[in-house]
């Protein structure tokens, strides 16, 4: 009788949890998780700046750089107001609706960023495979509908989570084990059989990020095959030396994603703390790390840092 009384019973809000066992030098940690946010929005910002102010970056491969430096704006974004009102302000709640909210943008854009991945294991595949033609094969409009069918296929692929979270009832715990809400986080505290929230989101998941890390990981093994029938070993290296940045965009997004995951399914003993740094890492380490490795690998980049810092210079010494 009780669960038919609360049947349509909801939380009205949720509330965050920060680092667990690390409350006490939240205060401490703010000023760090700021720079992280700056960091994230200050290096993707001036990589989209310098992709659509030097001409010579208008080329597919610096087009999908700037598609997934925007997906990182976002994802950082996402994460953002919750965070720093935890850190900051000590502020834990959030409304029920804007978890939702919350949720349904972290995931999309997560699906974004695989999705742009597998663009840019492509661009190289093409790049690679049969550099003659590379603009012929990859023309601005192969790109631009390329960046729609992402975009379109995570939009439409996370819309149903958000409304088959909000069918269930809540009237037990309404403590999040994260400083955001993720789908996973929100569905275990839910006080009915969640089976069909957990059958849409593992085929959303093979469907996205699944079918993604199989389509980079064959991209990368026709790759290697090109790239062995090479003669010189000078012209193996400089056409590998094109994939490096890519390569380790794809580990720093898949190696956070899949420890997530699997502590999500199979590390309930863990400790809360790992839980927490773990989805910390997920959400945060792509859009800090991705910037500064095409920093290091794109010397238009590296002079748009620097010209901002001397401006900056003098403009306070001025």
């Amino acid at each position: 009788m009780a669960d038919n009384n609360h049947s349509h019973f909801q939380h009205p809000y949720f509330v965050l949890t920060g680092i667990p066992g690390l409350e006490q030098k939240y205060y401490w940690m703010a000023f760090p998780l700021g720079a992280v946010y700056v960091i994230a929005l200050f290096g993707n910002g001036v990589i989209i700046s310098t992709i659509k102010s030097e001409s010579s970056l208008h080329i597919p491969m610096y087009y999908f750089l700037c598609m997934l430096a925007l997906t990182d704006m976002g994802l950082a974004l996402c994460t953002l107001p919750s965070m720093l009102g935890i850190f900051w302000f000590n502020f834990k709640s959030i409304a029920f609706d804007a978890c939702l909210v919350q949720m349904y943008f972290i995931h999309t854009f997560s699906a974004i960023e695989s999705g742009v991945l597998v663009a840019m294991a492509f661009d190289r595949v093409v790049a690679i495979w049969n550099p003659l033609r590379y603009g012929t094969i990859l023309t601005n409009g192969v790109v631009w509908r390329t960046g729609a069918v992402i975009l379109t296929r995570a939009v439409c692929v996370v819309f149903p989570v958000p409304f088959l979270i909000k069918r269930l009832p809540f009237y037990r715990s309404n403590i999040l084990s994260h400083s955001f809400c993720l789908h996973q986080d929100v569905m275990r505290l839910a006080c009915a059989s969640t089976w069909v929230n957990s059958l849409y989101g593992l085929i959303a998941v093979i469907f996205t990020k699944g079918s993604d890390s199989l389509s980079i990981l064959l991209s990368y093994v026709f790759i290697l095959r090109t790239v062995m029938a090479i003669a010189s070993g000078e012209g193996r290296l400089k056409a590998l030396n094109t994939c490096v940045s890519h390569i380790c965009a794809v580990l720093i997004f898949y190696v956070p994603l899949i420890g997530v995951s699997v502590i999500h399914r199979f590390g309930r003993h863990l400790s809360p703390l790992t839980h927490a740094l773990m989805a910390n890492a997920y959400l945060l380490v792509p859009p800090v790390l991705n910037p500064i490795v095409y920093t290091v690998k794109t010397k238009e980049i590296r002079k748009k840092i620097i010209q901002i810092f001397v401006q900056t210079k003098i403009t306070a010494e001025g």
